[in-house]
């Protein structure tokens, strides 16, 4: 006789399996399929974590369909665990994921990996358990094995850190094999949660004492323990001024110690009670606009708002200091009435530090940050207040991007032109811009771009009408952009028979502005203090042992530095191929030019701003603040102190060496070095007008320094749209760079050949390479390079897409070939 379900008359048996694809954070060629067990068949939903095996080792997978149907080529494994009640995202994430996978040619793995912050991936943990039907026999056992052994029997589970404690070792893993072999015990995998809630002590009075009256009574009764009544008396004076009280805030404020405390306690009077606690704390909701927008603002402000009927994306080309980011705050507390969520995408995070005490002034608790230098604890705690929509605006680098967003309306990239939205390693190699733009598609939301300098490719998509475009060419209250001078830097090479850092005219202008209380940028985008060393008799320059690159000397810590795998290497002090003791430096780092301006000028306050001065989670902040309080007349730095930043008495900006920015090989080197060059300079001249912008060069004729003189941008445009038509660069056509990496250059360079023998038949006309880079080996890998040029087909570049990753395969399949790493970047940088 069949059993039946009482609920619908439905024989068991006959109701249908149900199985789940599941996502799990490594790069799978699929997602994988694995059965529902029936017991949790009412519970499991999309979004929410698993626990999976996978060749016998566990994952914690987020589930991204249900259904029921059984694959047809294996039999799927049982669902081990359900890990959440409710899921971490929204269906509409893993259809990001999914297309972020599609589109970049990388796993849905991959995508997991870089959008879950690390403390909702659960780590796996092996545990030994020790085997009840083993009979000890010590002379059977080594002495380690029966150490362990002995703890088994004892504990019946160890972990492998109390292993290596028992046996004072960190090599433990031969013990454990052959206590396995012997049957002693086994092993057990098991997922830690590393998310842990952070806790608060609260002191409150207990019950008895809450009434006035009979408090009144504890203290006009009180005869001995002065130090206590005293500690009571703080905690009513700060249960008074502060409202609730914490145990750490009443020990600082009242000096008592925590046995006096815990005597208050045990006498019954106040009581303690932990509590989960926020680890970052949020203002108040308030929303205070404190300025008037321009005529022109206000006109742009409607314009964009116009384009939005229409179009999805909108680009805002503001000039520098046009008051773009008034704007933005006015279109956000526009959305936060409308009761949508806004992302505020930045490329840096020097750039968040400045911009959130703006947003947080006019928009106070209604602001979050989000970025990598948060803890992971931190990042997990935004995350869930995005997804449960109690955090309207979430203003972060590109990883932003990932966030659970519940109701999202708007995204403003800001500086959007920014190589930093490209991410370059691990997969996937998304642009952040262009992702946003397809995620604001699936959540119906609005996206503006904003940039003085636009990308080529969005300037164009602006013109062909694929985008809203609203310009707002005059900076904010009429004030003047920037005078821009040339400085021929061969002429004082001449005078001064050598490199030399500064002009005459330079130094000059630096005088002038700190005579003038006023301050000073200097741009130079080379850290450290010298770019390189060479022997003055051969001219060998020392060379990193893992990278075909120079290395680069930093005179703080005495050390040649790679830039590339970090490696550090003590100073030359002999020549390896002459043996001469004589080494000369080569040109400028930021850390020499602090310095040589510390001689210079020696009165001026001078300070650097770079990925070595500036590494903590506050230092940032911290530097912008002492320079916006002038506490810091000059500034030194690389690229972060040039994008966006607003500094209203900054009358000089100076940049050292234009060349370096104006000879790269790469097809977008006049994009890239106008908008550093306009980036740069406006910086100076905010507020007054009178902004004086000195660049040194040596190539005083290169076209780009024309319109940067004049800024101007459409001439630019214009002379680099053409030469881009011509070339069949984009906006006219689509690139996918793939590359190969290999310890053994032989086997790089063959696996780049038979990848162009399997593309060739199909893709002749668009394949450049295979051929060298610029740097061909890092981090002890050569690499090899093919680019394909394709046209803007769809057709074509979904072919060539599929083309890529099942050609990869088969290269990889081959023996010779399988350590061969291929890497694809789409729209590469």
């Amino acid at each position: 006789m069949s059993e039946f379900d009482p609920s619908n008359n439905i024989p068991f048996s006959s109701i249908p399996l149900v199985y789940c694809d599941v996502i799990i954070p490594i790069n799978l060629p699929n997602t994988y399929t694995w059965e529902v067990p029936e017991h949790i068949q009412n519970t499991i939903q999309i979004g929410i974590r698993v626990e999976v095996s996978l060749r016998n080792k566990k994952y914690a997978g987020i589930v991204k369909r249900i259904h029921h149907k059984k694959p047809e080529l294996f039999q799927p494994k049982p669902i081990i665990n359900i890990l959440d009640e409710n899921p971490i995202l929204y269906p509409i994430q893993l259809q990001f994921w999914e297309w972020m996978a599609q589109y970049y040619l990388c796993s849905e793995g991959e995508v997991m990996q870089a959008a879950l912050p690390a403390h909702l991936k659960l780590s796996g943990e092996s545990i030994v358990i020790w085997n009840e039907g083993f009979e000890m026999d010590s002379t059977q056992l080594t002495d380690d094995e029966f150490l362990v052994a002995e703890a088994l029997e004892i504990r019946k589970e160890l972990r492998l850190q109390e292993i290596q404690q028992i046996l004072s070792s960190n090599h433990v893993y031969p013990v454990i094999k052959k206590l396995i072999d012997k049957k002693a015990c086994f092993i057990w995998e098991t997922l830690q949660e590393k998310y842990r809630h952070k806790t608060e002590t609260y002191i409150t009075l207990q019950p008895q004492y809450q009434a006035e009256a009979d408090l009144e009574k504890l203290l006009n009764e009180w005869n001995k323990a002065p130090k206590q009544l005293e500690l009571l008396l703080a905690y009513i004076h700060l249960s008074e001024t502060e409202g609730e009280v914490t145990q750490s805030n009443l020990l600082k404020k009242s000096g008592a110690t925590a046995a006096q405390l815990k005597a208050l306690i045990e006498k019954g009077i106040v009581q303690a009670q932990k509590r989960s606690v926020d680890r970052i704390r949020q203002l108040p909701q308030n929303i205070y606009i404190d300025f008037t927008l321009s005529i022109a603002q206000q006109q742009a402000l409607n314009s964009i708002q116009k384009n939005w009927e229409e179009k999805q994306v909108c680009l805002l080309h503001g000039v520098t200091s046009s008051g773009k980011t008034q704007i933005y705050i006015q279109l956000i507390k526009e959305a936060i009435d409308a009761g949508r969520q806004i992302l505020y995408l930045l490329p840096e995070i020097a750039l968040t530090a400045q911009i959130i005490r703006r947003l947080q002034k006019n928009l106070g608790g209604y602001i979050a940050v989000y970025h990598s230098k948060f803890n992971a604890n931190e990042r997990v705690e935004i995350w869930n207040k995005v997804k449960n929509g109690e955090i309207a605006v979430v203003l972060g680098a590109r990883s932003a991007l990932m966030l659970p967003f519940k109701n999202l309306g708007l995204i403003i990239v800001d500086e959007e032109q920014d190589s930093s939205f490209k991410q370059q390693d691990p997969a996937p190699r998304y642009q952040a811009r262009d992702a946003a733009i397809f995620f604001a598609s699936l959540c119906k939301a609005k996206v503006l771009l904003g940039s003085a300098t636009p990308s080529i490719e969005t300037y164009y998509n602006c013109k062909q009408g694929k985008y809203g475009l609203v310009e707002l060419l005059e900076r904010f209250g009429d004030v003047a952009l920037p005078k821009i001078q040339i400085v021929d830097i061969k002429k004082a090479m001449a005078e001064q028979k050598g490199k030399v850092a500064f002009s005459a005219a330079l130094v000059n202008q630096l005088q002038q502005t700190l005579i003038e209380k006023k301050q000073a940028i200097i741009f130079q985008n080379r850290r450290g203090y010298s770019p390189y060393l060479m022997c003055q008799t051969c001219g060998w320059i020392p060379q990193c042992k893992h990278c075909a690159v120079t290395l680069t000397y930093h005179k703080a810590k005495n050390t040649l530095v790679c830039h590339y795998c970090g490696s550090n290497y003590p100073v030359m002090q002999t020549c390896v191929v002459c043996g001469s003791h004589a080494f000369t430096q080569k040109n400028f780092g930021t850390e020499k030019i602090e310095e040589l301006l510390a001689e210079a000028l020696p009165t001026a306050k001078i300070a650097r701003m770079d990925l070595d001065s500036v590494k903590g989670k506050n230092d940032h902040d911290t530097l912008i603040k002492q320079f916006e309080q002038h506490k810091i007349d000059i500034l030194v730095g690389t690229q972060m102190v040039v994008k966006g930043l607003d500094f209203e008495n900054v009358q000089l900006v100076g940049i050292i060496d234009a060349d370096s920015i104006l000879n790269f090989t790469d097809f977008r080197v006049n994009e890239r070095a106008f908008q550093l060059m306009e980036q740069v300079s406006g910086r100076s001249g905010r507020k007054d007008g009178n902004g004086i912008v000195l660049v040194q060069v040596s190539n005083t004729h290169h076209p780009v320094l024309a319109f940067v003189q004049q800024h101007q941008y459409e001439a630019l445009y214009q002379f680099e749209i053409e030469s881009r038509k011509v070339y069949h660069y984009p906006p006219y056509s689509r690139l996918i760079k793939l590359i190969f990496k290999h310890k053994d250059n032989p086997i790089a360079k063959q696996a780049s050949f038979a990848m162009l023998q399997l593309l060739d038949p199909t893709f002749h006309p668009y394949i450049n390479g295979p051929a060298v880079p610029v740097i061909e080996r890092i981090r002890n890998q050569y690499i090899w390079e093919i680019l394909l040029k394709l046209p803007k087909n769809q057709t074509i570049i979904s072919q060539c897409k599929q083309a890529i990753m099942q050609y990869s395969g088969t290269i990889q399949a081959q023996k010779q070939f399988r350590s061969v790493q291929i890497i694809v970047d789409v729209d590469p940088y």
